[in-house]
């Protein structure tokens, strides 16, 4: 269950929010993420704090640095872009997610990693043929 209702967060919620409102003032949003009706979000379950907006996109911090917060579409894994190309290094992506994680790297400058990933999907098609 999530809030945006700023009376829901206790002190340590509303400095996290503060932790990632100075963010986005400093670095700005993420190049990928839509600028329209974002609004501070808290899941009242884990305590985690992020931005959203209008398209649900999600803006977290990652370290000192804000950052997209991904779910891929066809087997729902969740994390940044580093950790889902650590997630497919380790063999944790569905063949279906790697179309979307080689946007979710490209989108985030990681264009080594999209070449490994672009491999594993040219192996893919050349396997099934």
């Amino acid at each position: 269950m999530t809030t945006t209702d700023l009376s829901d967060f206790g002190h340590r919620e509303l400095e996290m929010l503060e932790e990632l409102l100075c963010a986005m003032r400093t670095q700005g949003l993420p190049d990928d993420f839509d600028d329209c009706d974002v609004v501070p979000v808290m899941n009242q379950y884990s305590g985690n704090v992020f931005l959203s907006n209008s398209e649900y996109q999600v803006a977290m911090m990652n370290g000192d640095k804000l950052e997209s917060f991904y779910t891929l579409s066809y087997s729902g894994e969740e994390g940044f872009a580093d950790e889902l190309y650590d997630l497919f290094q380790d063999g944790g992506i569905d063949e279906n997610d790697l179309e979307q994680l080689a946007e979710i790297l490209s989108a985030n400058g990681l264009l080594d990693e999209v070449e490994t990933v672009r491999i594993k999907i040219a192996a893919q098609h050349t396997n099934v043929a």
